[in-house]
């Protein structure tokens, strides 16, 4: 239930960028996980804030890789998917279309590239050049058992004043209990459950 107000509310907040450091958890079985991360770069942009992406387990494509690339060119989104690594050079910096089919690679194909991933995410983190980092699918790694949970709970103990937000399902519960802010996105309904295949601009 909503809270009504009666009276003026005045709430302070807070512009010390000193007092960055906290650490977002977006997980769940619902759709938005991707789409809220991506949300929050975009306000924290506009406030003046740093914001460094990057996806695991994802290659080529997709509507908010073009937007940021397109119109917030100084906002990078870097991809570690195995495809991604591979054929980095040209083709996967372009927005290509290759049609509406999803490749999902086998975990241990996925593996190298992802920890190729989590390496190149410590050294963002600890370039201080950024004062957001987000993990895309860090959380799905981990639940692979891709990237070790031990390593990723040293990171939430050594990151600075860096804000860190690792999306993706299944998060560990050791890093739930660990990050600042939890946010579980429950599927109720999905019109995948019909049948319905995935749209472009509204599922990728």
């Amino acid at each position: 239930m909503v809270t009504k107000i009666k009276k003026k509310i005045i709430v302070e907040g807070d512009e010390d960028k000193t007092h960055l450091g906290l650490v977002h958890v977006i997980t769940g079985e619902g759709q938005g996980k991707t789409t809220g991360a991506v949300g929050l770069a975009v306000r924290a942009f506009g406030s003046n804030l740093r914001v460094y992406i990057i996806q695991f387990l994802k290659s080529g494509p997709s509507g908010e890789k073009f937007t940021l690339r397109t119109h917030l060119p100084t906002l990078p989104i870097m991809q570690f998917g195995v495809d991604a690594v591979k054929e980095r050079q040209q083709k996967l910096d372009l927005f290509t279309d290759k049609g509406s089919k999803f490749v999902f690679n086998p975990d241990e194909e996925e593996r190298e590239a992802a920890q190729l991933g989590f390496k190149h995410a410590k050294k963002i983190i600890n370039s201080n050049d950024y004062d957001m980092v987000i993990l895309d699918e860090l959380n799905t790694v981990m639940d692979k058992g891709i990237i070790d949970v031990k390593d990723v709970l040293d990171l939430m103990n050594n990151h600075g004043k860096v804000e860190l937000v690792f999306t993706g399902r299944d998060a560990p519960q050791e890093v739930i209990e660990k990050a600042d802010y939890v946010s579980k996105v429950e599927r109720i309904k999905h019109p995948w459950q019909k049948g319905i295949k995935a749209r472009k601009g509204i599922e990728y």
